[in-house]
Parts: structure tokens; sequence; C-alpha cells
């Protein structure tokens, strides 16, 4: 009796996790995204690092990640693109939707002159960091894990 209650409560458990989507299997996962290289033709490159980070809030659950974006160098162009690219906006958008957050370097920002409100598409001031490579290493040591797509 009491094993068939341990099972029964454990199949409610692990039926409930997969209802709030994600997979019980990958917990729960801090995550920053590296982006500092061109979007290529067609801002492929883009596209395909915005479809990862659906495919990885997918798996684990949008409740049970915080991913967040850096993008600094050739990698603030994502967003520079998205301005005119209705399909970069719709993938950028549905990411913020689900609280992934894309962070902008300062420095990059200075050195090519642009402005974030009328150059870049949905960037807020608390969007923008001082560093990118610096933001980057600050969510590391926060327990955040690297990747690079």
């Amino acid at each position: 009796m009491k094993i068939a209650s341990v099972a029964a409560l454990a199949a409610a458990v692990l039926l409930g996790a997969c209802a709030q989507g994600g997979n019980s299997h990958y917990g729960t996962q801090k995550v920053v995204y590296q982006l500092n290289q061109p979007g290529g033709d067609k801002d492929q490159a883009y596209m395909q690092a915005l479809t990862y980070a659906q495919n990885h809030v997918n798996a684990v659950g949008k409740e049970n990640i915080d991913l967040e974006f850096v993008l600094f160098a050739d990698g603030i162009n994502l967003l520079k693109s998205a301005k005119d690219n209705v399909n970069l906006q719709a993938k950028v958008i549905n990411l913020k939707e689900q609280k992934v957050k894309f962070l902008v370097c300062n420095n990059t920002l200075k050195a090519r002159k642009l402005d974030p409100d009328k150059d870049l598409f949905d960037v807020d001031k608390a969007d923008i960091v001082p560093a990118g490579v610096a933001e980057v290493a600050r969510l590391e040591t926060m327990g955040y894990a690297y990747i690079r797509p």
C-alpha cells in the first residue's frame, strides 16, 4: 500500500512538472548566452542563437530558467538588424515575454556611436550594462552557466 501511494505521488509530481512546461530532469537553471559575432547572411547566426535560446526555454520550462543574452561587439547587430527585420523582432519579443533578457554593452554603443533609442530594437536603459565582457564574468560568478551559441 505504501509503495503504491509513493508511486502515485511521484507520478503526480512528474505530471505537474510536465504540465508547467519543461523537464524536471534539468531542474532550475541560470544561463548567460554571449553574443559577439556577426549575424552573417540574412542574420542567420542571430536567428539560430534565438532558436537555441527558445529550445533551451522549452526544455527547462520558462518558470525554471533565468536566461540572459549579453550582446557586445558584432553581437549588438542583432538588435540593430531587428529594427528592420520582422522575423528577428518576433523572436526577440517572444523570448522577452518568457522573461529572457537582452543586455547591451555600453562600451560597444559608445565605440560605434549608436543611440539605443534610435538604432536598436526594444532596448531600455535598464538593458544597458557598462561592459559586455565584464557582465558575462559577473553573471558567471553568480552561478550562471556560460553558452556561446
